[in-house]
């Protein structure tokens, strides 16, 4: 497993947050990893081992997330404050040009840090998601965030994974669970295992039509001309076949990879979604 350092930088409301730094190699543009809702740094963990050394990958975790500390005002879970704390970090590291891998909320922030300057995008990956949401998949993620649950085992808290969302990874075996499980959850001091997140992010999102009304397609058309790739898992209910053809329409320097077996989203481990991300890479640096 590759090594990473854990760094620290502050928001304008004065939040501590926190990200994984993976060193590699500085004359590449970096990679910058920005989770999905409910997600942390752990997401990244395979790309991360995976990639680190040949070139620096970042992991951050947004506000309410693992060892970011927790917004005092509820309102502030939202995506143009999540936007703008990883401006605050982007303007700490000094990064200048980097690529952007972006998971569901992690993939709007991306075209949102596009649409504020787009020369510093090097290349972009947007994983399993589009300036189109589809319904059924809002309902979906609506349905189970800010839920709280706890379990007593890192097994049980598997199998309740499992249980709930077997249908998004359907080959899975038990193993391929815990790994999910140590990646989404945390150990709590009184032995418990509970989801690593504020359970408070669920409140905006739950607003009757706080996902409407922001047209998304020009912050997507932010990275025009730049090497891009869209992943979208085969089983997916949130980016549909019909937005990702007319992302590709719009955006002739993106690949399109359908993740097979996989719903939202995939955890750029496939062995599809690797070799995609090479060829993305590849691109950058040519």
């Amino acid at each position: 497993m590759a090594q990473w350092s854990d760094g620290y930088w502050s928001s304008s409301d004065g939040l501590r947050l926190h990200y994984r730094d993976y060193a590699g190699d500085g004359s590449r543009a970096p990679i910058l990893c920005i989770p999905g809702l409910t997600r942390n740094a752990r997401d990244f963990e395979g790309v991360a081992d995976r990639l680190a050394g040949s070139r620096r990958v970042i992991c951050v975790e947004l506000r309410g997330r693992g060892q970011s500390d927790y917004s005092k005002d509820v309102a502030r879970y939202a995506p143009l404050v999540y936007a703008e704390d990883v401006e605050a970090l982007l303007a700490e590291l000094d990064l200048g040009r980097f690529v952007p891998f972006g998971t569901s909320l992690g993939g709007l922030l991306t075209m949102f840090l596009a649409l504020r300057d787009r020369t510093r995008i090097a290349g972009a990956l947007i994983n399993d998601i589009g300036p189109v949401l589809e319904p059924r998949g809002l309902e979906t993620i609506r349905s189970y965030v800010g839920k709280s649950q706890t379990w007593p085992t890192w097994l049980h808290a598997a199998r309740a994974l499992c249980e709930a969302q077997g249908d998004r990874y359907p080959d899975w075996a038990l193993e391929d669970w815990l790994v999910y499980a140590k990646r989404l959850c945390k150990l709590t001091p009184n032995g418990r295992i509970m989801f690593d997140y504020d359970m408070r992010i669920a409140e905006p999102f739950r607003v009757p039509g706080a996902e409407t009304g922001i047209d998304l397609w020009p912050a997507f058309r932010a990275l025009a001309g730049r090497p891009s790739l869209v992943l979208r898992g085969e089983l997916t209910d949130l980016l549909s076949a019909r937005t990702v053809a007319r992302m590709v329409e719009e955006n002739p320097d993106m690949e399109a990879v359908t993740v097979p077996r996989v719903g939202h989203a995939p955890t750029l481990d496939e062995p599809e979604a690797q070799a995609a991300i090479d060829r993305l890479l590849f691109r950058v640096d040519n």
